[in-house]
């Protein structure tokens, strides 16, 4: 069987987790889910986790007045826990401060070619927020284009990449899709930033800078390694890249597919720097990157730097997972608003979704006695809805997916209304209420298939209902808003 290796982005842990990471965990978690339901669960290997080593995390433990080790470890169980509340399948969550990540880093830098590392001495203008050097060009009136702050101006000496011995091969690669960058705009933002010529880029900060915090950089105890060289090769280590494991073996050197999820803003580290490290240390490449939009709020990404962040897991406390994860999948919503995220649970999950199980179940009890025999020969979705729903999951979008998986609601709700089977029961008319009765619900059957990578807790939800011995008027899915 084919293997498929999935992975999100693994952010920074100086602040609670963002409505923006949320959106991100759950369109990988469906992605994962599907590809479950298509190759079987063994499969297919989910990773998450949590970027611990940035200077950025430093700061806001020296803020809170706590030892880092301390601070970044409480952090990274938010994210644990925000993937717990929103249901997230990953088979696995990694630290970047656990051993088997600081071998494995120790072991890409070990890796890459001699001649592409060495040192020198360097000055540019640095954002923290960003972990990342800007060149004047690159900033908007002075100031780093996501985070709003004016950069600080960094001269030392560090190690370097050379990016610059990559530029032709990354472009090929890229350009032919060898390595694939999903959707195509960002492919094209890619190539016109390598075809403007690449620079090579630092690895390293100084131990000082770094607030002796980080990987140490291999045979030199004053340096420790960029967070996103470290940080790019969780990717390996989860896997157990470091001793060469069974897993890393499967699901890395053989698989099938490698898939990172990622959003916009940390595209270049993720298509040029990192296949680059890559090819230096004679690794396999990632199949693709698929790169998702951010949530925004009057026009502006969220970001825990920018301080206008909205909570997923206050969200998860007042609405329930699967309500968010719908909104999500459907909207990629602006969160201030809340009108909007109502109106949508309203329509497709409470008054749709709900509302149809609730009506169909409650004939099965009225006209059916509690039984319910799924009807032979009756299909939901034809090939071409079966088809429109594969070709919206093979280019990520979501939105179309639900769409086509939610039109079957509406049919059922319309035969509904032109069979009125409580009118046919007063004339008695059993035997053809009965054949109705099993078409709506293997529909709903059908319907719960095709919903198990989104909401996964509604779909067995309407599988044990329909399969319940004695049929009776279900719960509502999705309670009424207050």
């Amino acid at each position: 069987m084919s293997r498929f290796y999935i992975t999100t982005a693994i952010p920074y842990v100086n602040a609670k987790p963002h409505i923006g990471f949320a959106l991100e965990l759950v369109q990988a978690d469906v992605i994962a889910r599907y590809q479950r339901l298509k190759l079987g669960g063994e499969n297919v290997y989910f990773l998450t986790g949590a970027d611990e080593n940035a200077l950025k995390n430093v700061q806001a433990a020296e803020k809170e007045g706590r030892s880092t080790s301390e601070y970044v470890a409480e952090m990274s169980d938010r994210f644990r826990s925000l993937a717990s509340a929103l249901n997230i399948s990953n088979n696995d969550f990694i630290r970047t401060t656990e051993q088997r990540h600081v071998k494995g880093a120790t072991k890409l830098w070990q890796s890459c070619k001699p001649d592409d590392i060495y040192k020198k001495s360097y000055s540019g203008l640095y954002c923290v927020g960003c972990e990342q050097y800007y060149t004047e060009d690159e900033l908007v009136d002075g100031v780093c284009p996501d985070h709003k702050v004016k950069p600080e101006l960094v001269t030392e000496e560090n190690y370097f990449f050379k990016l610059s011995s990559y530029q032709h091969k990354l472009e090929q690669l890229i350009n032919n899709d060898e390595f694939k960058i999903t959707p195509e705009s960002r492919k094209n933002e890619m190539l016109a930033f390598i075809r403007r010529g690449l620079e090579d880029f630092s690895i390293s900060r100084s131990r000082e800078r770094a607030r002796n915090w980080g990987v140490p950089v291999p045979g030199d105890d004053s340096q420790v390694m960029y967070v996103w060289f470290d940080a790019l090769s969780n990717y390996l280590n989860a896997l157990g890249y470091a001793a060469n494991d069974s897993l890393y073996k499967e699901f890395w050197d053989n698989s099938g597919r490698k898939l990172h999820v990622i959003g916009k803003g940390i595209t270049r580290f993720h298509c040029i720097y990192w296949p680059a490290m890559l090819l230096s240390a004679g690794l396999p490449l990632p199949n693709e990157v698929f790169v998702h939009g951010y949530v925004t709020v009057d026009g502006q990404k969220i970001s825990k730097s920018l301080g206008n962040t909205v909570d997923p897991v206050e969200l998860v406390n007042k609405y329930g997972s699967e309500p968010v994860r719908y909104y999500l999948l459907r909207e990629i919503p602006a969160w201030e608003d809340e009108a909007k995220f109502k109106q949508r649970y309203e329509s497709d999950l409470a008054n749709g979704l709900g509302n149809t199980l609730s009506r169909v179940t409650n004939m099965i009890e009225k006209f059916g006695n509690g039984k319910f025999i799924q009807a032979e020969g009756v299909n939901a979705y034809t090939p071409a809805a079966a088809s429109a729903i594969e070709i919206a999951m093979r280019s990520y979008r979501f939105e179309a997916a639900l769409l086509a998986i939610f039109n079957v609601i509406g049919e059922i709700d319309a035969e509904i209304e032109k069979n009125k089977p409580w009118e046919m029961a007063k004339e008695e008319k059993f035997n053809d209420i009965q054949k109705l009765l099993s078409k709506w619900g293997t529909m709903l059957l059908d319907v719960s298939h095709y919903l198990k990578p989104f909401l996964p807790d509604a779909a067995k939800k309407i599988e044990d209902k329909l399969r319940e011995h004695n049929i009776t008027k279900a719960e509502p899915l999705f309670p009424r808003l207050n």
